[in-house]
């Protein structure tokens, strides 16, 4: 488990986590026609080809304060090629480490910040407790697929998992998805990414007239146990304010801060 007093094992974790999120990010435009990935030594971009923040990203910034001005300009500029917003991700790893203040002096603001958490999951329960009237699917085709894509609740996810579904869908796709069903209807979903080490967890969403069933906590805990039981033994994740109790609950720790910034709005 992680000791906050180490700091060696605490930069190890954040780039096991910076390197997760890339996968996350970036493994299906990838794979994906009319999708673009640039990955460089100090920067990666994502571009879907969608209008849509969610799915055009910038991150995992190894930068100097010497090259950051002119990168974070390029970057800038080409999203703004494409006439596509975007979303700039800030993580513990990312350098250097007043990046924010130099995003901000590029233009961008500040629009969000979650917890960065990390788990050991040799410590987690042996089976999940879910309740007794949800189905909790690992999704398998097209249909789930859209069904999990249908919980982010934006028409821009259901375009951008169809168009990636045929690499999703891949046996050795390294991302898993997860849907909920209550009386047959799709209520919850989870993701899970395996890369740098460690498996993470993404869009843990449930839907608001189900909430405070145990839900999301079935949800979280899911797919965790399928990572330990193929050997994984680390899990990481982004947290919301709303969902700190409930990960924290589970045995998640924060090791750092997340930061999203935007271009501004119109």
């Amino acid at each position: 488990m992680v000791n906050p007093t180490n700091k060696n094992m605490l930069q190890n974790l954040a780039e096991a986590a910076d390197t997760n999120f890339v996968v996350h990010a970036s493994w299906a435009a990838a794979c994906t026609s009319k999708m673009r990935v640039l990955a460089e030594p100090g920067l990666v971009l994502v571009d879907s080809g969608l209008p849509c923040d969610t799915f055009n990203i910038a991150c995992r910034a190894r930068l100097t304060p010497h090259t950051a001005p002119p990168q974070i300009h390029q970057a800038i500029d080409f999203f703004d090629a494409g006439g596509r917003p975007f979303a700039w991700w800030v993580g513990p790893a990312d350098q250097p480490t007043d990046l924010g203040d130099y995003l901000v002096d590029a233009g961008l603001q500040r629009a969000d910040s979650e917890l960065a958490m990390v788990a050991d999951l040799t410590g987690l329960p042996t089976n999940n407790p879910a309740p007794a009237d949800l189905e909790i699917r690992r999704v398998r085709t097209d249909a789930e697929l859209q069904d999990f894509a249908g919980m982010i609740g934006d028409p821009d996810a259901l375009r951008f998992y169809a168009r990636t579904t045929s690499a999703l869908l891949r046996p050795d796709a390294p991302q898993w998805f997860y849907v909920g069903y209550w009386a047959g209807q799709p209520v919850a979903s989870a993701e899970l990414t395996v890369g740098g080490g460690v498996v993470g967890l993404y869009s843990i969403i449930t839907l608001a007239h189900y909430r405070r069933r145990g839900i999301g906590t079935a949800m979280t805990l899911q797919p965790l146990l399928d990572a330990r039981n193929l050997g994984f033994d680390t899990g990481v994740l982004q947290a919301a304010a709303a969902g700190v109790g409930v990960y924290t609950r589970l045995g998640f720790q924060p090791f750092g801060d997340i930061t999203e910034y935007k271009p501004p709005m119109g």
